[in-house]
């Protein structure tokens, strides 16, 4: 369990992050003077080198965006630059892929940022700019919006497996959609049909929700408050959920921790955004308290079940119940041990959860809910922890900003260094983004700057 920090303060971490920016920018230079794009996006290190994994294409907007973060936190001009023209040169095929369930990573952290700098008034204004950049992003959530199931109950985004499909990770790219409807886009399908963006959202939200948490009311035998499951299977033909599965977990009766991380950190955020819809608008999807009422359930259990199964420092092992855990002997009531000879740890998970904790707990305390207090006082301290070794990489000749990444356990796919039992000391593209995205989220707090938030594109 987290051994939650309530003394610490964001002021407390301004040291820290000033030495993190520094190490990010090192790395983005590293990898844009080194890396050959056109071998596919990379997506994470190996022996301290990017290198590509083809699956699907969904790590080129990480790589974009953080050099537009870059700029937005130090306002070095030669990041926007490699941002601007890169999302230019590269990241027309993402707005158009029709094969993913990534959009909401790819284009908001790309198309998204730069639109949303020059909202904030970080970038001149230009009007054919900010056309372009909201094209993309309409049509983003349209593209996003098509690869749509219809269950029992409403519907969801599929993944790349197929209608079946439903995974908990989606839950972040319901922002596409959200973006897209808030610029005024409608989805239209045969015979003109159009489709409410803003439905399809959230009708996927409650699908996640639904099947994708537990909440501890007797589902099945594993069903703990606050756990989830990676993928939920359904029978295409008569729309009713048919069971658990995983991806990159252990089973689907086990949490993936980046999976956690992933609802966690977007349900939080779409929570901030629905408070910038009216009534009126949410009335006919079921009522604004309706809706805010299961987001905050699933946010709740979510980070809880993150807190309470995550060990003192806040760093998580990539699944709960991975096979070994037992070996490591009161794992949770300790630090992670990233150089174990068991079981790999997963920074990245740390790093997308932090913000969900942080966004979560200000979200509640906002509202005068005071539980939201351990929410936040939870996010700086897994905040605090990946902010310094051995989680930061000082390796100057080491292309990743944050160590201890896991890709693909199952499949064998991370890299387990010589002397090693097991995957550890590498990076990934997310978790490096993610790392940028919250620490951006915390600079703008220490310097009482705009509220960070995707839709700050749109406002």
């Amino acid at each position: 369990m987290i051994k939650i920090n309530s003394e610490l303060k964001p002021s407390h971490l301004s040291q820290k992050l000033s030495r993190f920016w520094e190490l990010s920018g090192t790395k983005i230079n590293l990898i844009e003077k080194n890396y050959d794009v056109s071998k596919g996006s990379p997506v994470f290190t190996v022996a301290g080198k990017y290198s590509t994994r083809g699956w699907t294409e969904w790590t080129q907007g990480f790589q974009y965006g953080s050099s537009i973060l870059q700029f937005d936190a130090t306002g070095e001009q030669s990041f926007l630059e490699i941002g601007r023209r890169k999302t230019v040169e590269w990241m027309a095929p993402h707005v158009s892929h029709i094969g993913v369930h990534d959009h909401g990573f790819n284009n908001v952290s790309t198309y998204g940022n730069l639109l949303r700098l020059m909202k904030e008034g970080k970038t001149s204004f230009n009007e054919w700019e900010k056309d372009f950049y909201e094209l993309a992003l309409k049509v983003s959530g349209a593209v996003q919006a098509s690869r749509w199931t219809v269950i029992k109950n409403g519907g969801f985004i599929h993944s790349f497996n197929g209608a079946h499909s439903l995974f908990v990770d989606t839950i972040r790219s319901c922002r596409a959609l959200t973006v897209s409807h808030s610029l005024g886009h409608v989805f239209q399908a045969e015979g003109d049909v159009k489709i409410n963006l803003l439905e399809r959202a959230l009708q996927h939200m409650k699908a996640t929700a639904e099947y994708s948490i537990y909440y501890g009311e007797g589902r099945d035998t594993y069903d703990i408050w606050g756990r989830t499951a990676h993928e939920s299977v359904f029978n295409v033909k008569d729309g009713n959920f048919r069971c658990p599965n995983t991806q990159q977990g252990y089973t689907g009766f086990t949490t993936w921790t980046r999976g956690l991380a992933w609802a966690m950190c977007g349900f939080a955020e779409e929570l901030e955004w629905m408070e910038t819809r009216s009534e009126n608008e949410l009335s006919v999807l079921g009522g604004k308290d309706s809706i805010i009422g299961f987001m905050i359930k699933a946010a709740k259990a979510t980070c809880d079940f993150y807190i309470n199964q995550t060990p003192v420092d806040g760093i998580p092992y990539w699944d709960t119940g991975a096979p070994n855990l037992h070996l490591l002997n009161d794992y949770l009531d300790k630090p992670a041990d990233p150089f174990n000879e068991f079981e790999p740890v997963d920074s990245s998970a740390a790093a997308i959860g932090a913000q969900g904790l942080l966004r979560l707990g200000k979200y509640l305390l906002d509202k005068n809910d005071s539980s939201g207090q351990q929410y936040w006082q939870a996010g700086l301290t897994v905040l605090n922890t990946l902010l310094d070794e051995p989680y930061l990489s000082t390796n100057p000749d080491h292309q990743g900003l944050i160590l201890h990444s896991i890709y693909h356990r199952p499949n064998g796919w991370d890299y387990t260094p010589p002397g090693s039992k097991i995957p550890n000391g590498e990076s990934s593209m997310w978790g490096d983004y993610h790392a940028r995205e919250v620490s951006l989220y915390m600079q703008r707090i220490i310097d009482d700057k705009k509220y960070y938030t995707f839709f700050n594109c749109v406002q």
